[in-house]
């Protein structure tokens, strides 16, 4: 199948991506664009509501002070995030007083209201009114300091010092060591989390932006008619092996390109990273990713050069993607659920189930240990998806190239597959 037809398909392909301007200009906004993402994805999980007001009401008087004083010597109010108010009412007090705040609530006037009833000093438990009921960053911001002054009540009657309060008040610091089959056993930051979420959105982005330029390149070739003169000297099949592998190599440029940075960081000490941001991979890790990310692009290129194929504009042709982007997009997600639990069931899986692998398995590699014979299996998988893709879109490839006008049905489509021209 490589002969000399399919090696000219493959060097025009290559000169035509590797020098048009949206290859160049998405190999060096791609990896801006990640950090923009993860970064806009960090405001928005820190920037919240400045001076929102909110009562805190106790039922003991004696906590009220307390909190206060805890309250208005936080960052919070340093920040100027909250504008508290403090107050002590009983049960019966206090339910005739939200009854008469219920209007300011609606219209936002006031925050909420946080009232801790004095059985809070045993089970913890507080009540929160507000038009949004779960604020879970107010929760998380009043966690601590409430807790502070509930603990030091609780063991006020008790015979503790100031160190042991100060021990009781102290939450649980993690340090993980990740333990490898060689033997080692080292202390890892957040280097290697960040390298996973790195080498998802990469492949992501790496196969739906390769697949849509080939998509895009067949139904130019379809329309403009320039795709009979091409047939006149080579078949379908070399046409669209050609087309694959052209496109398949010019990934695996630009994916080299993107993880340059942390080859770069892997073979010197030039560089040297904070302690935090470590990371541990192997080049095994690398080349793998290489070899995986190769045999996903052949797979999902064939999928959209079979598209581009069917359909007469991109119009058309983008209502017709959802079922390949689905293969993509479901992988995506889960390989990111994944940087809170490595080790989820789900996960497990999709790393050797097909189409799924493709993602997942490079971001399972950097996350957790993977022996060998994972990957080999893996690999193999994805092989077996691509040779059983591969002569059904080369099929519907073949039909749909000379055909123009209505846009067809999908059940006319899937008889194109019983076709032997």
């Amino acid at each position: 199948m490589l002969n000399k037809r399919v090696l000219t398909v493959i060097k025009r392909e290559l000169r035509e991506k590797l020098i048009s301007k949206a290859f160049i200009v998405m190999t060096l906004i791609v990896p801006g664009l990640i950090f923009v993402l993860l970064g806009v994805q960090s405001l928005l999980m820190t920037s919240e509501q400045k001076n929102l007001k909110v009562e805190i009401i106790s039922e003991n008087q004696q906590l009220t002070p307390l909190i206060q004083n805890e309250l208005l010597n936080s960052d919070l109010s340093k920040d100027k995030k909250y504008i508290f108010s403090f107050s002590t009412l009983s049960k019966d007090e206090f339910k005739k007083y939200l009854d008469s705040q219920k209007q300011n609530i609606i219209d936002e006037k006031l925050g909420g209201i946080v009232y801790i009833p004095s059985s809070a000093l045993k089970d913890k438990r507080i009540d929160y009114y507000s038009k949004s009921s779960q604020n879970m960053s107010l929760f998380k911001d009043l966690d601590g300091p409430i807790n502070k002054v509930l603990i030091d009540d609780y063991f006020s009657s008790k015979t503790l010092s100031e160190e042991d309060l100060s021990f009781a008040r102290t939450s649980v610091d993690f340090t993980g060591y990740k333990v490898s089959k060689e033997g080692d056993i080292k202390e890892e930051g957040y280097g290697n989390l960040i390298l996973a979420y790195l080498l998802t959105f990469l492949l992501y982005f790496g196969i739906i932006m390769i697949g849509q330029m080939t998509m895009q390149s067949v139904i130019e070739e379809k329309g403009s008619k320039i795709v009979e003169v091409i047939l006149s000297s080579i078949s379908p099949t070399e046409l669209m092996t050609g087309k694959i592998l052209g496109a398949a190599i010019t990934g695996v440029i630009q994916m080299a390109i993107w993880l340059s940075p942390v080859i770069l960081l892997m073979s010197t000490t030039i560089f040297i990273l904070p302690k935090e941001l470590l990371f541990s991979i192997s080049s095994t890790v690398i080349i793998y990713t290489f070899i995986n990310f190769f045999i996903g692009l052949l797979t999902f290129i064939g999928l959209f050069a079979m598209l581009g194929a069917i359909f007469d504009n991109p119009q058309d042709a983008s209502s017709g993607t959802l079922p390949v982007m689905m293969l993509i997009l479901i992988p995506f997600f889960i390989a990111l659920s994944m940087m809170e639990n490595p080790n989820r069931p789900i996960a497990l899986i999709a790393s050797y189930f097909p189409f799924a692998s493709i993602i997942v398995m490079p971001a399972r590699l950097t996350l957790v240990g993977v022996q060998v014979w994972n990957l080999v299996i893996a690999t193999i998988i994805n092989i077996a998806t691509f040779i059983a893709i591969f002569p059904i879109a080369g099929k519907i490839y073949r039909v749909g190239l000379l055909r123009t006008g209505k846009k067809p049905k999908w059940s006319e489509i899937i008889k194109w597959l019983k076709y032997n021209y």
